[in-house]
């Protein structure tokens, strides 16, 4: 894809895990209401699969919160966590298959002056919040461009964060993050893979 086109719903009406992988490298652009355009490279990302994955929000059923992950591929899910810290999602696949890739973290390359090392750092340098869920992604104000294709030696997998919960679950390698970047969130630990899950691996 050439870079600087907007991405189109295709691509996020594919596979959750192989969305997250290549959502990497990718810029978010925020067209602000002052006239400012904030951009970011996403360089971090976790993919959450279907109602079996424990780990997602969908596993509790469809509820008023996560209705929009069984909606349309391409819209944004913003949920809250800890009381004051909002994440970023965008819902991936087909409708009535409740699937997202959060954004955990991104590498500021225009107007922005707060720390993207996080899901919440993330939507707070950008002046992301709730008021977003079911955004159509595809178009402005939030939108994600293509950049130039990354090496498949640079991405880096391993398990997700905060999900102990969940069981064997919690040990997919679903998480996602540009090697050696220091925009990313949690540095990389031993025996991790390079970026090789399998996509639609559960």
């Amino acid at each position: 894809m050439e870079s600087g086109t907007v991405l189109d719903r295709t691509f996020f009406e594919r596979d959750t895990v192989t969305v997250a992988r290549e959502l990497l490298g990718t810029v978010l652009v925020f067209e602000r209401p002052a006239g400012v355009t904030s951009r970011v490279r996403i360089v971090e990302t976790e993919a959450y699969v279907g109602p079996n994955d424990r780990a997602s929000h969908a596993s509790r059923g469809r509820t008023r919160r996560t209705e929009v992950m069984f909606g349309p591929a391409g819209h944004a899910y913003v949920f809250l966590i800890y009381g004051f810290h909002n994440c970023l999602n965008i819902v991936t696949e087909d409708i009535n298959m409740p699937a997202a890739v959060l954004i955990r973290g991104g590498e500021p390359l225009q107007n922005v002056e707060k720390r993207t090392d996080g899901p919440g750092r993330l939507c707070q340098a950008l002046g992301i919040d709730r008021q977003f869920t079911g955004h159509d992604i595809t178009m402005p104000p939030l939108y994600l461009q293509a950049e130039c294709d990354l090496d498949p030696l640079d991405i880096e997998s391993g398990p997700r964060v905060g999900v102990a919960y969940a069981g064997e679950w919690a040990t997919r390698p679903w998480r996602f993050w540009i090697r050696d970047n220091p925009w990313v969130s949690r540095p990389p630990r031993r025996n991790i893979g390079r970026g090789d899950a399998s996509p639609g691996a559960v």
